[in-house]
């Protein structure tokens, strides 16, 4: 499950986008209450540009989410520099911006408690959906 929820491949990422339309990501880090990708978050970005690719007429909602620690307004705004950052960096990898757009939902669409930790981790996360 670690692993899991760490790194998903371009192959695993566009199954999951063809199947449900979305696909939920935890291997995109952040250290808390910033916006600045941590280093570890390469591998996930690019086996984005790599889905991407695979696909021209693709394109991608990156939605940021956030656990429910701090203010939501706060955690709102978060969410939303986080998304746009992400989308910065793939355009940056020769993703036009135009097939890319990005949303923060902060706290607001929660998938697990935020009452423990395990909760709160899943709470953070980036999801792609197609659109």
């Amino acid at each position: 499950m670690e692993q899991k929820m760490t790194f998903v491949n371009a192959d695993e990422m566009k199954k999951q986008l063809q199947n449900t339309g979305k696909i939920a990501l935890y291997g995109i880090q952040f250290d808390s209450g910033q916006d600045v990708l941590k280093p570890e978050s390469h591998p996930t970005i690019a086996e984005i540009t790599k889905v991407l690719n695979m696909d021209p007429s693709l394109r991608l909602h990156v939605v940021g989410h956030t656990d429910n620690l701090g203010k939501s307004d706060y955690n709102i705004d978060l969410s939303r520099r986080r998304a746009a950052i992400i989308v910065r960096v793939l355009t940056t990898q020769g993703v036009a911006a135009n097939r890319l757009d990005s949303f923060g939902c902060g706290v607001y669409a929660p998938i697990a408690s935020n009452a423990t930790e395990e909760g709160r981790a899943k709470n953070r996360r980036v999801e792609l959906s197609a659109w």
